[in-house]
């Protein structure tokens, strides 16, 4: 044979072997923490992804590594939900370990949303309670994911969804393989508290839950930047606006997103919002036991146009097209107002130890106030709204004039005649003030209230009553009302809400 045959013939390349079982095939993918391959279990003969873990840059403790990762992975792998990526085996050779897991052939949620643009929102809202599942099981055994993003939830092509990475984030994050100052997780998808540097908590996974479902709803993601210290920074310091959702969906959405952890809403608030969304329009279910959006803590999203956010010369009335055209905008300054307190820090609030909160009242035919002339309404009104009193055109004010009330949120729910919109079933008195409560309240303890003023204030929260949601009319509008006035009864002469700017 000659030196040109010898050249010009391939030469054979047995299979690679991992542990003398598992034979590679094809690159699956690969990221910052390594490369997945396809393999075949040979003993069973079983279709499986192996993922080879990186040693990450500047590490030096090889030992330390495998060891965290059999461990960390390990007990990852012993968690039971249909959401999580089963883990077959870990296998540590030649100073490499390699993860086998079940083999999930579908796009990640990442490369959904990049090929097909933003993701229906009840498509949205099904990845999150499934991803919502896994988590919850996974905090329940004392387990943090540390690196919650759209490249680690697969979406498959009947709906199912499965969150891989288990463990990994985990078992790298130790100051014996790292180096100082090095990111272990996707920092546009990292917690706030995370950024502080204060240790991973079940509330982080939340926050990069929120964040990816954010990024299925708009097509973007929230914080990224051209730089990672920019990313970083905009994690602290900026409010992402949603432009494409709104209800339950956004509710669940910016709640997850709050800054600090103890605000965040909980994995059974997080549940019962994406319920909510998950489901064809017509009802709000509430069955006892299960968590709704009327349950305390969650953070709101205002889905109206006609809140004011300063004082403006004299009331406005908006035309019907103007107010739907609003509505189904988004609101987008309003959603970032209402969450915007949250994301600087302000307290954490709760409607059943707030002094400030008067009790809530009902509106419209056998209501505490019959009469209340408010949709289409910016601004301030000229009385005080009580047990048998009422609210006419006449006493809308603008804030620069003397006024007992400021009308500082309004949150929708329900247009039976748009055809865009979704109509919900009436849920009940008690449940519907606890939720009204809870919108009212965290919209006041915000930043949107300034807070020179707020310890002077007290605020109430208005909602309609049974017969007035089940009105039969052109444009009929369900809405919570939360007004605002001073705590000793005297008037204001000037707005006391932030403005837009």
């Amino acid at each position: 044979m000659t030196d040109e045959q010898t050249a010009t013939t391939p030469a054979f390349s047995a299979p690679r072997m991992i542990a003398n079982r598992y034979r590679v095939g094809a690159e699956l993918g690969r990221g910052g923490m390594g490369v997945v391959w396809r393999a075949e279990d040979t003993v069973i003969g079983r279709q499986v992804a192996i993922k080879e873990l990186r040693l990450p840059d500047g590490a030096e403790d090889a030992g330390v590594f495998q060891e965290r990762v059999l461990r960390e992975v390990r007990t990852g792998g012993r968690l039971n939900d249909p959401a999580v990526v089963t883990v077959f085996d870990v296998v540590a050779e030649h100073d490499t370990t390699y993860i086998v897991m079940e083999l999930v052939e579908a796009p990640t949620l990442s490369d959904l949303v990049r090929r097909n643009g933003p993701l229906p929102p009840q498509q949205v809202a099904s990845i999150g309670l499934q991803v919502l599942s896994a988590l919850r099981a996974a905090h329940q055994a004392g387990i943090v994911h540390r690196d919650v993003k759209p490249a680690n939830i697969m979406v498959g092509a009947d709906g199912r969804v499965k969150l891989t990475d288990f463990g990994i984030a985990q078992a790298i994050d130790d100051p014996r393989i790292t180096t100082s100052g090095m990111l272990v997780g996707s920092p546009a998808f990292m917690a706030p508290e995370r950024v502080e540097g204060r240790e991973a908590m079940p509330a982080s996974d939340l926050w990069s839950l929120g964040a990816s479902l954010f990024f299925a709803a708009e097509g973007s993601v929230p914080f990224e930047r051209a730089s990672t210290a920019a990313t970083l920074h905009a994690i602290m310091t900026e409010v992402p606006y949603l432009t494409r959702v709104h209800g339950p969906l956004a509710s669940a959405i910016m709640g997850l997103m709050t800054a600090t952890p103890e605000g965040r809403i909980t994995t059974e608030q997080a549940h019962g919002l994406l319920s909510l969304a998950a489901q064809q329009p017509g009802s709000i279910p509430s069955p006892p036991g299960q968590p709704t959006s009327h349950q305390p803590g969650s953070a709101p999203t205002m889905v109206a146009g006609h809140p004011t956010y300063g004082g403006v010369p004299a009331p406005q009335r908006m035309s019907p097209g103007k107010k739907k055209a609003l509505i189904t905008g988004g609101a987008l300054a309003a959603v970032g107002l209402l969450v915007g307190g949250f994301f600087l820090g302000k307290p954490v609030w709760s409607p059943d130890v707030d002094e400030q909160m008067l009790p809530t009242l009902t509106y419209g035919e056998n209501g505490d106030i019959e009469q209340l002339n408010a949709d289409g309404y910016n601004g301030c009104v000229n009385t005080t709204l009580d047990k048998g009193r009422s609210l006419a055109e006449s006493n809308w004010v603008g804030c620069d004039q003397s006024h007992d009330l400021e009308l500082y949120t309004t949150w929708n729910l329900g247009y039976s005649n748009d055809e865009d919109a979704v109509a919900y079933r009436y849920p009940g008195q008690e449940a519907f003030a606890h939720f009204g409560e809870t919108v009212c309240g965290f919209s006041f303890h915000s930043s949107k209230v300034k807070d020179e003023f707020r310890d002077q204030l007290v605020y109430r929260a208005l909602i309609p009553t049974k017969e007035e949601w089940e009105k039969q009319q052109d444009d009929p509008v369900r809405s919570v009302y939360c007004l605002l006035g001073r705590e000793d009864g005297t008037q204001m002469s000037e707005s006391v809400v932030q403005q837009i700017r």
